[in-house]
Parts: C-alpha cells; structure tokens; sequence
C-alpha cells in the first residue's frame, strides 16, 4: 500500500540503524496500524523475523489489526488463545491483548523464544497501566528479535515504567519517555491527514442534593470546590435532566449540516456506564425515531456491533469505552463527551476516533460540558507531550487531586446517594485552534458552519462570525500582521508555558488562560495578534521565575 510522506520518513528512520527498539508516536488517525505491517513485511522479507505478535488493548484490535495484515499478505491468527499453547502453522503470528500475556506471561515468552519474533505494541502505554502488566510484558518478550511500539497518547504521569521504553533523566518531573519518531497532530492537521476538531462547550445551571441532604446549585464553568465541580458533572450528565436532552439535539443538528458535504458522516456519544448509555440511547431514539447503535464493554457481539456500524449509514452509535481507543470508524465525524473521566490520556483517544480524514477539507465536531479541566485539553489538542515517569511518592498532592475528581468508587453505602434535581443547558463558547469563540454569538451560527472546511476556512468563519456578533468597534492602528507560521508558533509557546504551569499549580489550563487574559488584555488566543501573545508569555515567564 502506499505510504504517506511521514510514514516514508518514519520507514527510513526504523531501519536507518540498527535497533532492538523503536518507539514510535504518531496522533490518532495517522495510519500506525499501516506504519507498522510495512515494517513487518520487510523484516520478514529480509529473513530478519520469522513471526509477528501484536499486542492489542482490545479483543475488538485484535480482529482489526488481523483484517488490515491479511490486506498485506500476513495471515495473523485474532482467534489465539493461552490454552492453545502453540500457535498454529497457518498464520505467521498471532494478536493478543495485554491481558492476554498478563494472565501467561511463561507461555507467551516461549513462544517468543522459539521463532524469530516482532512483537508490535500496539498502544504500549497500556503496558504501563499497571506495575504486575509491566512486569507480565517484560517477562514474556523480552526475548523478542525487535520490538516496535506504536501510541497516539503516550502521556501519563505515573510510578510504573512501561517496558522497553528509554527513559531521561528530567530535572523537574523525574524521567522522561525518550520516542525514535514522532508525528503530531499539528503537522498531520498541516499535511491534510487528521480532520480539524472544533470543540464546542455548554454550560448550564445544575441542581443537586449532596449525601448530606444539602441542596447546592451551581453553573457549570464557573468557580467551584473539586467536590462540587464532581457532582454540577454528574447533575450534568443525568439522563433525566436538560443537559443531555439539549446537547445531544444539537449534537444532531451539526450532523445533519455535517452530512451535506459527507453523506455518511456519523456520531458517537462516548457514556459512562451501561445504565447511561442505554438512557442516552432512547434520548436519541425518540430525538431521530431510528435506534441508534448501543455498544457496552461487555457485550460478546462488540466487534460484529462496530463493524457492521463502520460500513453503514447509520447516524448515531453510543458506546461505553469500547470505542475509546484505536477502533477505526472513519465516518465519525460529531462526538459528543457524554462521561465524567476527567484524564488527559482518555479525552485524547476519545477525541482521536473523530479525526481519521478520508478526504482534505473534512471537518470533526466535538459537544463537550464546560468542565475547565476538558476545555483545558480542547484548547491544547496540538500540544505533544512524553510520558513521566515520576519518582513513587513525589505527587501525593497530584494524585490526591485526581482521585477526587474522577468518579470511579460507588456511593458510600452508610450515606443517601447523590440525587441529580435539575440541570439546565444553553451553548458557551466554540474552542479551535487553541482560541475560543462565540462567548456573544449565537449557536446557530456555530452548529450551522460547513462540513467540509480547511483548518483555514474554520479559523476565518469563526472570526467572522465573531466579529459579526460583537458588531462594529473603534478602530485603532494596528500593528503589521503577523504570519500564520509565527503564530502557531507563539501559540505552541504559550500553551507550552501554561502547561508546565499547570503540572506546577494544578490549576485547570482554561483558568490559567483566563488569568493571563485578565493580566495583559486582549481577545481569546485565536483572535490574538502576535504581540498579544509575545505579551502573555513575557507574563507566564515571569510567573515561572517568580512562583508568583
């Protein structure tokens, strides 16, 4: 199959030199899975390995990494269990996932041992997602002849290595993942193929009884204690209130501007739990009168679920994590963020199903509540970042902080439960290109914007749209433009300063620039000029230096 220029570029390096490990990094949509059997054909051509094993997250991969070998002429047995032992002589290799090796970890490296083996990672942060997984996969490949390990999110912020990854000493986080190649979403966005994401954020009133029987309301965006912003999420997210109802019709409106220029674009509401997912389901039923796609993690009949949904014209599937990570649905194209997890690495693969491009000028919609900590990853989307590895007990503060705003531990069976009362919902604001938009304009104009736009075209609709709504204003000189390079740039720069700021202080990154707004004046980053910019990062610096 032809490769695309990166790919060719990431080929050249691979066997540039020799090396046992490669790390490879390379945004979600990018064409990995392609990367990687390309390598793996001309290493078996080259007599240098004589089996393949892929390592996958989900059963779902494993089926799906077979099908695209198979389209290259290597046969890989998806079907492989441990009870097997040996694989058969039909196929070249075999999938499994982390699980899989973890449950055998003996079984699997004497069969490694035996053959010439490439292992490929496929997501290899999941090695790292728990210290005995770690260890499960280091024993078991460690004798492998090469190993290639591919992620489009490798940020985590943990105590547990992920194995056969080359670590650097950082002076402030610990160590730092070292990757061989890297390609981004900024240059995939630039090269046409990733889709442009254009956020768009909703407020709304929330009403709760806490465990306590206390009555609290309180607006999403603004200023609330950790606790608090947990429960105004959860009232949010209550199938029975507003919010949904409202988000997931509007949701449906942009698809339906989004199919006039892809007429088989899709959607997909990503839930919490399976109770939500079914609710959210009906919601959409008696919205479209057709029922949707419901896909639970659970479910034997998944993979079938999400093939079958892949090659429709379906509108809507809803889905619990199954559809979180590397499944490759192209023809989504609006999301709407319907779960309380709150992690940088899950926002990102969640945001990853929507960007896989089939032609220049598609565009990706993503419905979001106006959480800061989500509306600070939205404004970042190009930011690339390593994983680190931190030293055990050098967070506890951190971690503190993560655990109280995730929702992963059932109600306290000695206290009332959380009761969800009201929740309200009207559009905030649209978040593209690291700027923010329509905090005066209408949500008409947002959800009606083109399905088919360049990254251009969407920044130069936006601020237009934006500048019709704040009407006419006083002119003033101006400073000579500066050049879209530049302000990418200043852009990279400045959200660089923000996020190290944010590892510092904790502080949500949307606060972060809200603050910096405050200090310096000015518009949103998106409609910023360069001095503006050049002006708030003389301040994130100064912030730095003094620990304000």
């Amino acid at each position: 199959m032809p490769l695309r220029s990166w790919q060719k570029d990431a080929y050249h390096e691979y066997f540039r030199a020799p090396r046992r490990d490669f790390l490879l990094v390379a945004t979600p949509g990018a064409g990995k899975t392609a990367y990687a059997l390309t390598v793996a054909a001309e290493l078996l051509a080259r007599r240098e390995i004589a089996a393949i094993t892929v390592v996958t997250p989900t059963e779902h991969l494993k089926h799906q990494w077979s099908r695209a070998a198979h389209g290259l002429g290597i046969p890989l047995d998806p079907a492989y269990r441990n009870a097997q032992g040996r694989a058969s002589a039909d196929f070249t290799g075999v999938a499994v996932t982390y699980a899989q090796v973890a449950a055998h970890p003996a079984l699997h490296r004497a069969r490694t041992s035996s053959r010439r083996t490439l292992v490929i990672f496929d997501e290899i942060h999941h090695a790292g997602d728990a210290l005995s997984w770690g260890e499960a996969i280091r024993e078991a490949f460690e004798p492998a002849r090469r190993r290639l390990g591919l992620t489009g999110t490798p940020f985590r912020s943990d105590a547990n290595p992920i194995p056969f990854v080359t670590y650097l000493e950082d002076t402030d986080d610990g160590r730092r993942s070292a990757s061989d190649y890297v390609y981004g979403y900024g240059p995939a966005l630039d090269d046409g193929v990733v889709r442009p994401v254009i956020f768009l954020a909703y407020s709304g009133e929330m009403r709760w009884r806490t465990r306590a029987g206390d009555v609290i309301t309180g607006t999403l965006g603004a200023p609330m204690t950790p606790d608090q912003l947990a429960q105004a999420w959860r009232t949010a997210l209550d199938p029975e209130g507003e919010w949904v109802a409202r988000v997931l019709e509007a949701a449906d409106r942009r698809l339906t501007e989004v199919r006039r220029g892809m007429p088989d674009a899709a959607g997909l509401v990503i839930a919490g739990d399976h109770a939500d997912a079914r609710a959210y389901a009906a919601l959409l039923r008696r919205l479209t009168g057709t029922r949707p796609v419901v896909v639970l993690s659970d479910d034997p009949g998944a993979s079938r679920k999400i093939a079958a949904f892949g090659g429709s014209e379906d509108r809507w599937m809803v889905a619990v994590r199954m559809v979180s990570e590397g499944v490759d649905i192209p023809r989504l194209a609006v999301g709407v963020y319907a779960t309380s997890v709150s992690t940088a690495l899950y926002f990102a693969q969640a945001v990853g199903r929507f960007v896989r491009a089939r032609q220049r000028g598609e565009t990706a919609s993503v419905f979001l509540p106006s959480i800061p900590v989500l509306l600070g990853y939205a404004a970042e989307l190009e930011a690339d970042r390593d994983h680190v590895l931190r030293r055990r007990g050098d967070d506890e503060e951190s971690e503190l902080a993560e655990a109280q705003r995730r929702r992963d531990t059932p109600d306290q069976l000695d206290e009332a439960p959380f009761q969800a009362l009201q929740a309200s919902a009207h559009f905030d604001r649209v978040l593209f290109d690291g700027g923010e938009f329509g905090t005066s304009a209408e949500e008409d104009d947002f959800l009606g914007l083109p399905g088919l736009l360049d990254p251009e075209q969407v920044t130069l609709l936006l601020r237009t749209r934006q500048a019709g709504q704040a009407g006419p204003r006083a002119s003033h000189a101006a400073a000579p433009p500066t050049s879209r390079e530049t302000l990418a740039t200043l852009r990279k720069e400045l959200n660089g300063l923000i996020g190290a700021w944010h590892h510092r202080t904790g502080q949500p990154h949307g606060v972060i620039h809200a603050e910096l707004r405050r200090a310096c004046g000015g518009p949103p980053l998106a409609q910023a000029t360069g001095e503006q910019i050049r002006a708030r990062i003389e301040m994130a610096r100064r912030w730095a230096s003094s620990g304000r």
